[in-house]
């Protein structure tokens, strides 16, 4: 891996914000970013992407977001690190951000793949990194065949050392309601006899857009957090452990200012 790892404790550091980035931040934003993504989606339609270029994109995407006034703190990041197993990093959802970012976090320390909803597959150029990504594709229309989904290639990926990240609510919100926050990483970590990882984010920074919902208005104003727990073995029915991972991610928003 070309890329070094990222801190444990990561912080943002300050520096000085362009005059164009703080009149237009998203516009700003954007345009590095969309170069990554089209970068990456060359290199990997003509198949010469890789994970330590993944790595990459993910970091000039973390240093554009800098670049416009963005301030990113990461913590825990040393317990996947430590695991000698691959692991269900289970997290609430919030923006596109994270998924663009965590593979600059993971990547270094082991190999991951995503849960992802299908529409981020379908985007022109992106949708080669995706394929490269070997996610696993769920619908968000039909629950069973989704479940089915991430249960079948779940435990294939964890069998093959592939860490698998999960966001179990069923779209990016702020909030975080313990109706809509499943159980779908518990039952993929027992079914394939590996830990749980909990993962509390705060990326409000990448609003969603309000007719592309994948592409909102950038606040640097708003501080983005990532903060990994420590690894849960799943016992008996998974009840206390996806309790667990809930209490985390809870007590931390709190942390962070989002309570409901």
């Amino acid at each position: 891996m070309n890329v070094p790892p990222i801190d444990d404790n990561y912080a943002s550091t300050r520096k000085a914000v362009s005059l164009p980035a703080r009149l237009f931040p998203s516009l700003v934003f954007y345009t590095k970013a969309l170069t990554e993504v089209v970068t990456a989606g060359l290199q990997a339609r003509a198949g010469r992407f890789s994970h330590a270029l993944w790595a990459k994109n993910s970091l000039n995407v973390l240093q554009a977001m800098e670049s416009v006034g963005g301030n990113i703190k990461v913590d825990g990041l040393a317990s996947f690190a430590a695991l000698s197993s691959p692991c269900v990093i289970v997290g609430n959802h919030m923006s596109t951000l994270e998924t663009f970012l965590l593979p600059y976090m993971l990547l270094p320390h082991g190999t991951i793949s995503f849960v992802l909803k299908k529409s981020l597959t379908e985007y022109p150029i992106f949708k080669h990194v995706t394929e490269f990504m070997d996610p696993i594709v769920v619908s968000r229309t039909n629950a069973r065949e989704d479940f089915k989904a991430v249960m079948d290639q779940g435990q294939a990926l964890l069998a093959n050392n592939v860490s698998v990240v999960v966001f179990p609510q069923t779209t990016r919100t702020n909030r975080l309601d313990p109706a809509k926050f499943n159980s779908i990483g518990i039952k993929l970590a027992k079914k394939a006899g590996v830990p749980v990882l909990p993962l509390a984010l705060k990326t409000d920074a990448w609003g969603n857009g309000k007719l592309l919902k994948d592409f909102g208005k950038i606040d640097p104003r708003k501080s983005i957090r990532f903060s990994f727990g420590t690894p849960i073995e799943i016992q008996g029915n998974g009840k206390a452990e996806h309790q667990a991972v809930f209490s985390f991610i809870q007590d931390k928003l709190a942390s962070w200012g989002m309570e409901d």
